[in-house]
């Protein structure tokens, strides 16, 4: 087993032992559901070199891009959980790339390989916001209660591999971390508010650089 990761629930006799990748027990309850069911669950926030001797891993707020060798040589399932409805808005920030681009908001568990995010679907699940969820930091709540939710749901499925991938079928968007504006104003900003705010200085800066282009001509 990778010898970064630390054993944070131990059966006497699991039915499959699991990698989980990314969020603590603090910030989580998906390591002890796991548990719940049967599974010893070992946990590492830090880059792995292998996946070996585990069953399946999870990877839910993981900062680290697993390598391709560490894929292609994986004997487990990698799964990935993404605040978003592939293949929309993969990569960095989707909450606020759906908002600002007009995409769908959703949540999606799915297989992971060489991409970013561009794995095989096994289940999603469109997400609508209330009237009072107002903010970025609101939504972004709602999507993770979903993204939780859904894992929950399919449990049995998820730990018993009894689930059909699906390839994504269209190239939808990609975003980077570097491509949130500089003017963005924070995760506690009025959604409507900021999206228009944004919009006009995006704008005025397109309208700026036909001027200064026509000015050269």
């Amino acid at each position: 087993m990778t010898t970064q990761a630390q054993r944070i629930i131990s059966i006497q006799h699991p039915r499959k032992r699991v990698l989980f990748l990314g969020y603590t027990c603090e910030q989580t309850t998906l390591l002890e559901d796991l548990g719940k069911a049967g599974c010893e669950v070992w946990h590492t926030q830090d880059k792995i070199q292998s996946t070996q001797g585990y069953d399946f891993v999870v990877s839910y707020g993981y900062r680290h891009i697993l390598k391709k060798e560490i894929i292609e040589s994986s004997d487990a399932p990698i799964l990935n959980l993404h605040i978003s409805y592939l293949p929309w808005n993969r990569g960095a920030h989707p909450n606020f790339w759906s908002f600002f681009d007009c995409t769908p908001s959703g949540v999606t568990i799915h297989l992971i390989d060489d991409g970013v995010d561009t794995g095989p679907i096994l289940y999603q699940r469109y997400v609508n916001f209330s009237k009072e969820q107002k903010t970025f930091a609101q939504t972004y709540k709602q999507l993770i209660v979903d993204i939780e939710d859904l894992f929950r749901e399919h449990i049995e499925e998820i730990i018993e591999a009894s689930y059909t991938p699906l390839p994504q079928r269209r190239h939808g968007s990609y975003h980077k971390s570097a491509e949130l504006p500089e003017q963005f104003a924070g995760w506690d900003a009025n959604i409507d508010e900021e999206v228009r705010r944004l919009d006009e200085l995006l704008k005025k800066h397109r309208n700026k650089s036909a001027d200064s282009d026509a000015s050269l001509a």
